[in-house]
């Protein structure tokens, strides 16, 4: 056993003092998780390492959906298609305090376009050369299709198809020059940050102090003595051993590999860039749905109502993992062009954007196939690093992660020669137990807690956080201090955030465990409130409220365009 080091943080020094690791996993996006949670159900004994915070990579930069993949019925990807929507089906079961049913239009121009491409990009191409825009025949055929997967017993309604005239009286600011609207249900994901921190925390509870998930500490070499890890706090290394282990490190499998001493080159990842608006018209104009559409280049784009503003996505070019990535002026250009081609009545323009985002996808290397594609499946790789059992997961996507983990979970302990006892499917997530199911069982759950705080304010927090709101109340005044820069938050709700959630920097505060950044409005101001309302319990002095607050300033303007003097508003 190792000394303790009084210069790491408490969860990494458990990490470096753990003896008989049954398995490491290494990448805390939300695969690396659920895999954390399916292996703590099964009394494994699990450790895992995120060089970042947890879901700061790939899974952040979603586009806040759960959905079947219509369009993967193109590529010919029909186990993928039934596994997506039975998932999707099942988080709408278990994980109903962030995941809801969306509606979702698909607006039409043409009637034919795309019927004889699509069969011969399917059985032929495979997505090489310029895509033609689908028309309504191909769309119908792929509805119907999506229907006998996707229905749930009857539970998720059947697509319908509208002429231009019913169209336009749905959604009068649609382009006039639409033929018809095809309108489905996929599922929104509006706090994706927060479901991966509530299968984190089901794992950890489920391990009952045999599962351990630290942030900041990078995978950097392996040894004799297992793998090789830094904590990027600290700085200091030491080594971590275990009987197998996981590479679930996304778009940098191969990067993760290469520092372990494999050389592998599976990973062939493509950026995708979204931006947030504030804009009432456009707002409206949506009418409450997704619209989900193909541009004249044959991208698949969206516009999305989420948390009253508007999402608009997304972009599919090559990218380099060892290189960030930014939302660029060409992709701004890019989304502004849609939006146009969708609503060309109403006006959008730069001052609007309160948010940008970009991530890697982690797709398989493509060679000369189209980046839209490119497949979403996902498969398992075995290796070894020092004699020791190495898988690395290629591929997958959000939808599928807990169908993805349980795989993974089964493989490994095939290697350590235990039996898969539980299965997640149908295990609610987090605050999704027991959450209310009617709008008369949310009455009642709220009205059982108002003895001590506001329906108001009971329901504000059941909202966020689903029935795990109770943890919050618990530590919770009558009248919680209120914060005058960050509205709808309490200094009290914070703290506990603070030393509940592993939460090491300012800026895991503002991107992943609140959504003050997405929604903008932020300022100089709301960074130091934010700051000095966590400050007490990390440990934080003054200078370290400085340093933390200039960190997020530099981070936001940099990865999302928010330039603070601008109260918020994206830089342009």
């Amino acid at each position: 056993m190792s000394s303790p080091s009084s210069s790491l943080r408490a969860d990494v020094q458990a990490l470096r003092d753990a003896e008989d690791l049954d398995v490491l996993i290494i990448g805390g996006g939300i695969n690396g998780l659920a895999t954390l949670r399916d292996l703590a159900l099964q009394g494994v004994k699990v450790a895992l390492v995120e060089r970042g915070d947890f879901v700061s990579g790939a899974s952040s930069a979603s586009s806040h959906m759960v959905h079947g993949g219509i369009r993967y019925l193109e590529n010919g990807e029909f186990r993928l298609v039934k596994e997506a929507v039975t998932e999707r089906n099942d988080l709408l079961k278990t994980a109903p305090h962030y995941v809801k049913p969306l509606e979702t239009t698909i607006p039409i121009y043409k009637t034919f376009s795309g019927i004889l491409s699509a069969p011969f990009r399917l059985l032929v191409t495979h997505g090489r050369g310029k895509p033609n825009e689908r028309g309504a025949l191909l769309i119908k055929v792929g509805l119907i299709m999506y229907d006998t997967f996707s229905r749930d017993g009857g539970t998720v309604p059947r697509h319908k198809f509208l002429g231009k005239k019913k169209s336009l009286a749905e959604l009068p600011r649609l382009n006039p020059d639409l033929a018809y609207t095809a309108t489905y249900f996929d599922a929104s994901m509006h706090d994706p940050e927060r479901i991966a921190l509530d299968v984190l925390h089901d794992g950890i509870v489920a391990g009952g102090g045999r599962t351990q998930a630290v942030n900041y500490v990078s995978a950097v070499g392996a040894d004799e003595n297992g793998v090789r890890v830094r904590d990027e706090v600290s700085g200091e290394e030491f080594s971590v051993k275990a009987k197998v282990i996981l590479n679930t490190s996304g778009p940098w499998t191969d990067l993760t590999n290469g520092a372990l001493g494999l050389q592998t080159q599976f990973m062939g990842g493509t950026k995708g860039s979204h931006i947030v608006l504030d804009n009432p018209e456009l707002l409206a104009a949506t009418g409450g749905r997704e619209i989900f559409f193909e541009h004249s280049d044959g991208r698949i784009v969206l516009i999305y109502p989420l948390k009253d503003r508007v999402l608009v996505g997304t972009t599919d070019i090559d990218a380099d993992p060892s290189t960030p990535v930014v939302c660029t002026d060409d992709e701004i250009e890019y989304f502004f062009d849609l939006i146009g081609h969708v609503f060309p009545t109403v006006a959008v323009n730069r001052s609007e954007i309160v948010y940008t985002f970009s991530g890697i996808r982690p797709l398989p290397r493509h060679d000369d196939t189209a980046p839209g594609f490119v497949s979403r499946d996902y498969r398992i790789v075995d290796d070894e690093i020092g004699g020791i059992p190495a898988m690395s997961l290629v591929g997958g996507k959000w939808t599928t992660f807990r169908a993805l983990a349980e795989h993974l979970s089964m493989k490994t302990l095939q290697k350590l020669r235990r039996p898969h006892r539980v299965s997640t499917q149908g295990l609610p997530i987090g605050g999704g137990k027991g959450f209310p199911a009617s709008r008369e069982e949310r009455r009642r759950w709220v009205a059982a807690r108002t003895n001590a705080h506001s329906a108001e304010l009971v329901d504000a927090m059941l909202e966020r956080y689903g029935t795990r709101a109770d943890a919050i109340l618990a530590v919770l005044p009558a009248q919680p201090t209120a914060l005058e820069n960050v509205p709808g938050y309490y200094r009290e709700e914070l703290v506990w955030i603070a030393e509940n959630e592993q939460v090491v920097h300012l800026i895991d505060v503002l991107l992943r465990r609140t959504h003050l950044a997405f929604v903008g409005g932020m300022t100089e101001r709301t960074l130091r409130e934010v700051a000095e309302a966590v400050a007490g319990p990390l440990g934080w002095d003054d200078a370290r409220v400085d340093e933390e607050i200039a960190t997020a300033t530099a981070s936001l303007r940099t990865a999302h365009r928010v330039d603070l003097a601008e109260a918020g508003v994206a830089r342009i």
